[in-house]
């Protein structure tokens, strides 16, 4: 019924309790798989995914490092089911959260994208900070009325995400691309928890830059044609 997609890097210490979690908030399904897409970790993250033992189960690997929204269409480009579920490897995301959002997506067959937004950030308070900055100007650029677009825990039709042009950065923009072709989007409130083991992938100030560039490239994209 669903397919979700992990992508992973150098989460050695955070991937195996997320996916005993993810399979324990997922006790009332039966019909779904779990993706990991490893983007050619240098740790022992691919080893140890390799360990694991379920017929749910399919593990990707990147020969080199993609990043981020490579790996998650790679994944979605192998997954079996029309349903995709996205959520970050790092266990900043809570699996507990996943049946609530499928709950509103399969009750409101109108609705081709549900995204969580992250209530009581527990990131650095420059971070929080500057998602904050960032969210408010792509919000009023792009009209996508989304208050924290980086939340990765999202739940929305594959073939609707096929259609989009594909960019390193899309994942952060899919609210805004959905509404933009045209496509209903729904918010939700979801948990948000602190990073216990590794870094995050991602400087502050890169992800600035990168992601004015971003956002001007999807209002190209969705901008009305003459």
């Amino acid at each position: 019924m669903f397919s979700i997609v992990i992508p992973l890097y150098n989460e050695e210490h955070n991937i195996i309790p997320l996916y005993n979690e993810i399979l324990l908030s997922l006790n009332n399904f039966k019909d779904y798989e779990i993706i990991l897409v490893d983007d050619a970790s240098s740790d022992q993250t691919l080893k140890k995914i390799a360990k694991l033992d379920n017929n749910k189960l399919k593990i990707i690997k990147n020969s080199k490092n993609k990043g981020q929204s490579y790996s998650l269409l790679k994944g979605i480009k192998n997954s079996s089911n029309q349903i995709i579920v996205t959520l970050d490897g790092d266990g900043q995301n809570d699996p507990s959260d996943i049946p609530k959002l499928l709950d509103q997506y399969l009750s409101n067959k109108n609705i081709d994208l549900i995204a969580g937004i992250r209530i009581k950030r527990k990131d650095s308070l420059i971070k929080v900070i500057s998602s904050k900055i960032a969210n408010h100007i792509r919000s009023k650029i792009l009209k996508d009325n989304c208050p924290d677009t980086g939340c990765s825990l999202k739940v929305f039709n594959k073939d609707v995400f096929l259609k989009f042009p594909f960019f390193n950065g899309i994942h952060r923009f899919l609210p805004a691309l959905f509404i933009g072709y045209g496509y209903k989007a729904r918010y939700l409130n979801v948990n948000h928890r602190k990073r216990n083991f590794g870094i995050s992938k991602y400087g502050t100030f890169n992800r600035l830059f990168k992601g004015m560039k971003d956002m001007i490239k999807v209002y190209n994209i969705i901008k009305p044609k003459k």
